[in-house]
């Protein structure tokens, strides 16, 4: 395996250290003042201490193993990574989603698919009446017989289907995802299309995930999906529901990257300064929490890569999960939030202002 197809965490690089990353992160130049916080602009705008708002959605990361190797990665995902949830942790992740008002599970990864319980935690969370996501990568449907029936898999169970595509064009794409990339996903899109994913009427929903491939926000949400359907459309025949525009957040393979392109520090700067108010409404941490694949509770799936634990004596682990606790807890914010609020606001869900 070449080193550019390794984790941080197996080529042993300084920034697998969540230690490390925030280290990076908050030591950023300036004058660490209230201006240059985050915590002092949620204070600016009568936000802090950030609060939960409701308990709705619960974001399942049940393993870092993955097909794929992308150079922005926040999960530093990767086939060397060997992080997998349990079925034991699964069947508490589904104990609370009984105990409490998550209407909806999102399961992600790495590539979820390859955790060898999935198929079982996805019929059993179906049994339970919730509504669920798995954030598919789409090459894994291809990379082994075993997936080779997940579209009628996902079809049965009503699974909505969240997946990344950096761009329309294979040149872009590869460039991000590796090669080969573009062409299996193009693929796996016709799939699921012919199962009747992302088609008129079907009930059946495929929305795909926009990053940027450099140091910059991303373009209007809107703008993006029209193009978007317009050249998979013509050029493919490909139909999908929705496009979500998610900021790349400057944390684990992102920052990585950032850095050896001189690109840190302009890159923070532009989310500082393009800091909205408006986007704290809409935080995904406001309405979600989120499980490590060893069952231990975080605000966001970005707050768990970088080992920000739930705090203010909420319970730290699924299995002890209290919903009124987590309602009264505070949010553990840092300098990487910058990224779900700047310019239009940014989550798992995409824009938010």
């Amino acid at each position: 395996m070449s080193e550019a197809t390794k984790s941080l965490k197996s080529r042993k690089h300084r920034l697998a250290s969540s230690f490390i990353q925030l280290k990076v992160l908050n030591d950023n130049g300036h004058s660490n003042g209230e201006a240059y916080s985050f915590e002092g602009k949620l204070h600016a705008a009568g936000h802090y201490p950030l609060k939960p708002l409701k308990t709705e959605i619960l974001q399942v990361n049940i393993g870092k193993m993955c097909n794929q190797t992308c150079r922005h990665c926040h999960v530093d995902a990767g086939p060397d990574r060997k992080e997998i949830m349990t079925r034991e942790v699964m069947q508490q992740c589904i104990d609370a989603v009984k105990n409490s008002d998550f209407n909806t599970v999102d399961l992600t990864g790495g590539a979820p698919e390859m955790n060898p319980d999935f198929r079982w935690f996805v019929e059993k969370l179906d049994k339970a009446g919730v509504n669920i996501i798995v954030r598919c990568n789409l090459t894994i449907i291809l990379a082994n017989p075993r997936y080779y029936d997940l579209p009628e898999f996902y079809k049965t169970h009503n699974v909505v289907i969240i997946s990344s595509l950096p761009h329309y064009s294979a040149r872009r794409t590869d460039a991000q995802r590796g090669e080969g990339v573009f062409a299996k996903s193009i693929q796996v899109l016709k799939m699921l299309n012919e199962v009747g994913y992302g088609m008129d009427g079907s009930g059946l929903e495929l929305h795909l995930v926009y990053n940027p491939s450099g140091a910059y926000l991303p373009p209007s949400q809107e703008s993006l999906k029209k193009d978007f359907k317009r050249r998979l459309k013509s050029d493919f025949d490909i139909e999908f529901n929705d496009l979500y525009a998610i900021t790349n957040m400057p944390i684990s393979r992102f920052l990585d990257y950032l850095i050896q392109s001189g690109n840190y520090d302009a890159y923070t700067d532009k989310l500082l300064e393009a800091f909205n108010p408006l986007a704290i409404d809409g935080l995904m941490c406001r309405n979600t929490v989120s499980v490590g694949w060893d069952g231990y509770l975080y605000d966001c799936d970005f707050n768990q890569m970088l080992d920000l634990k739930i705090g203010d004596k909420a319970p730290l682990h699924i299995s002890e999960f209290d919903e009124e606790m987590m309602l009264s807890r505070t949010i553990i914010t840092n300098q990487h939030c910058f990224g779900c609020t700047a310019g239009s606001g940014s989550s798992c869900g995409g824009e938010i202002a």
